[in-house]
């Protein structure tokens, strides 16, 4: 089978592949599309040591199963799913909060991923998916869900309804994009993203209508923001959100593109600003992200770009020179 393999940092080849291995209690998906991550990127760049040269990339799927060796996915199910694996037995799988699992595996990562015509995965990673969704809008499914599981988290982190305050989002890509698109659902009016690419900032002035800001020709307003959702989790926007964070706000951290910095401590103590992470989501914010999208809450989609996955080498590379407007590029197998 053809799948798309990274092979050193800024490189990632179309390659012929053993048809996937399939363990008791897992299944074979027919992949019909899968979303290029800035997880992704970040490996295709080198800078991710738990993903090494030889490894099929990609979390972001829908597909059909086309072999099963679990009673609860039959052949010929549409599903989407969580890459992650997780144990069940852990005190946080135990507690509910199964993306903290202390055994988790993941697809495109400790796995071959869904950059290929064929990927397996255990049976229990998965959601059925409706037959009124296309598999192009429920691979969406993934990076909607983490933004959805961070909004609601950054909720109870407020003193006043989200709907009442300002918002501010950092970064534009896949994850803004969703937040912000999920933002505007729930009511909120006053939003502003930052986003650099200018292609990404007027994509997203058509498709959600906020503020965009270029913070290279302007100042983010200090201590003006509720809220800040940091969607890319550099040493630079990572001090951008403590200088936008009113007093008594908050900070929802997503983003992962530096493991480390420093941050102003004593704005957060004097301030009695909430610093939040928040990592991915659980199989019930899967299953309510896809009600969401079925009621079109994203939008058209006319933001996300297609590509084949012979087309998968020219993709990253337009997306690490900043050459797309799109802020989710989708591989589809020919």
């Amino acid at each position: 089978m053809h799948a798309l393999v990274y092979t050193q940092p800024n490189e990632v080849r179309l390659q012929d592949r053993p048809y996937p291995e399939m363990a008791e209690g897992e299944v074979i998906i027919k992949i019909e599309a899968a979303g290029i991550c800035g997880s992704d990127m970040h490996a295709y760049h080198g800078h991710d040591p738990r993903r090494n040269p030889g490894l099929v990339l990609g979390h972001e799927f829908a597909g059909v199963v086309v072999e099963s060796r679990d009673g609860s996915i039959a052949v010929g199910d549409r599903v989407s799913g969580n890459p992650s694996t997780t144990c069940g037995v852990c005190d946080n799988c135990a507690q509910g909060r199964s993306n903290l699992c202390s055994n988790r595996t993941m697809v495109g990562m400790t796995r071959p991923g869904a950059f290929a015509e064929y990927m397996s995965i255990p049976a229990a990673s998965l959601i059925k998916l409706p037959g009124d969704i296309a598999s192009d809008m429920a691979a969406l499914t993934e990076p909607a869900a983490t933004a959805l599981h961070a909004i609601n988290l950054s909720q109870r982190a407020l003193h006043r309804p989200l709907q009442e305050g300002r918002v501010l989002i950092l970064g534009g890509g896949a994850i803004g994009m969703l937040a912000a698109l999920l933002l505007r659902h729930y009511g909120v009016n006053r939003l502003a993203v930052v986003e650099l690419n200018p292609k990404r900032a007027q994509s997203i002035r058509n498709h959600v209508g906020c503020d965009v800001l270029d913070t290279t020709r302007e100042e983010l307003g200090e201590s003006s923001f509720d809220l800040v959702l940091d969607c890319v989790g550099a040493a630079a926007t990572r001090k951008a959100a403590f200088v936008a964070v009113k007093p008594g706000g908050a900070i929802m951290h997503i983003g992962l593109q530096d493991w480390a910095s420093e941050i102003d401590m004593r704005k957060l103590t004097l301030g009695e600003i909430t610093l939040m992470g928040a990592f991915i989501y659980t199989l019930a914010d899967m299953r309510a992200t896809v009600n969401l999208l079925r009621q079109g809450v994203f939008g058209d989609l006319a933001w996300v770009e297609k590509r084949s996955l012979g087309d998968g080498p020219a993709a990253f590379s337009d997306l690490h020179h900043g050459r797309t407007a799109a802020a989710k590029v989708l591989l589809k197998p020919d």
